[in-house]
């Protein structure tokens, strides 16, 4: 089965939807606070709103799993912010304060053999910040991940040069290669996985939050295996853009021992696990399995989540194991 719709719309989905992240990150940004105390911002709303507008339009039938809903937005006392999540969604697609949220609200389909994942930030605290971040869509088809999308518009395009120019979209189809292109246009270009012998890929990364890993534990295995530079430490699925591109061998996302009984989401995993798949590396959980986007949004049966070029993830698991 083709997917060349699919990309296509992922695409632009995320393309847009990454322009209306860019400019309400160069205005005053404003954020609340999810009952779980994440921050969810305009850009949030807004990116859901465009991204579901665009997958409904094109496959109204497929539903969407994505992070937002837009219940909080709905309130008497958001009023400023719903106008404001209007403002940037109508730079693109005019539509009234009722169906900007309901376009948000197609976010809260269910997992089923056919539907798309939606992170419309991951990453908003690097987002707040001015640090990384990204929009990242995948399309799950028969419990498998068949088409990624990932928008990364704070990622230098050259890490060489991370004064130079930023901004960049990575697109994968099973089966068919990762590849990437600068977010401003341009050729798409083949991505690759680094090879053990290249020394300056020699390192692993891992996410800025403490609470988003253990990173005591992640350094020691990066050791283990014979990483001895400094972590990348990198918000959102820009660490998989990062490792497909052989900027990084190896990501490590450990459980942090201050959230035991936290599960990880589809939406942060599912289009940066493609992406590396496609690009030659190889993407588990800290047991070796594979990570199950097919049965609910949080992956229950999975633990920790490991990234790495391929050739290391054995060992990787290994020394998991002895410690």
């Amino acid at each position: 089965m083709g997917y060349e719709r699919e990309r296509e719309v992922a695409i632009e989905a995320v393309c847009e939807a990454a322009q209306l992240c860019m400019a309400v990150r160069e205005s005053m940004v404003t954020a609340l606070e999810k009952d779980d105390r994440s921050p969810v911002t305009v850009a949030d709303f807004g990116s859901q709103a465009l991204v579901c507008r665009r997958l409904k339009a094109a496959f109204p039938n497929d539903p969407i799993v994505g992070e937002e809903d837009a219940s909080d937005l709905r309130r008497a006392e958001q009023a400023e912010m719903r106008a404001a999540v209007c403002r940037f969604v109508n730079a693109h697609a005019m539509a009234d304060e009722k169906a900007v949220c309901g376009w948000i609200d197609e976010g809260n389909g269910q997992v089923a053999e056919r539907f798309w994942t939606l992170d419309p930030i991951d990453g908003t605290k690097g987002f707040l910040r001015g640090d990384q971040y990204v929009v990242a869509l995948a399309l799950i088809d028969r419990g498998v991940v068949q088409v990624a999308a990932i928008a990364c518009p704070a990622l230098p395009v050259n890490m060489d040069e991370l004064d130079g120019d930023c901004g960049l979209l990575f697109v994968a189809v099973r089966g068919e290669g990762a590849k990437a292109r600068p977010l401003s246009g341009g050729e798409m270009h083949d991505v690759r996985v680094a090879d053990s012998g290249n020394a300056k890929a020699w390192r692993f990364a891992e996410s800025v939050e403490a609470s988003h890993g253990d990173h005591d534990a992640q350094s020691a295995i990066a050791r283990a295996v014979g990483i001895k530079s400094p972590s990348l430490r990198m918000d959102s699925q820009a660490k998989y853009g990062a490792v497909s591109r052989g900027d990084a061998a190896l990501y490590l996302r450990l459980p942090s021992p201050k959230y035991p009984d936290y599960r990880e989401k589809i939406w942060d995993h599912a289009a940066g696990s493609l992406i590396v798949e496609e690009a030659g590396g190889c993407v588990t959980d800290m047991y070796g399995k594979p990570l199950d986007f097919a049965t609910a949004a949080l992956m229950e049966d999975n633990r920790g989540v490991i990234v790495s070029a391929g050739d290391i993830h054995d060992e990787v698991i290994a020394a998991l194991n002895r410690n």
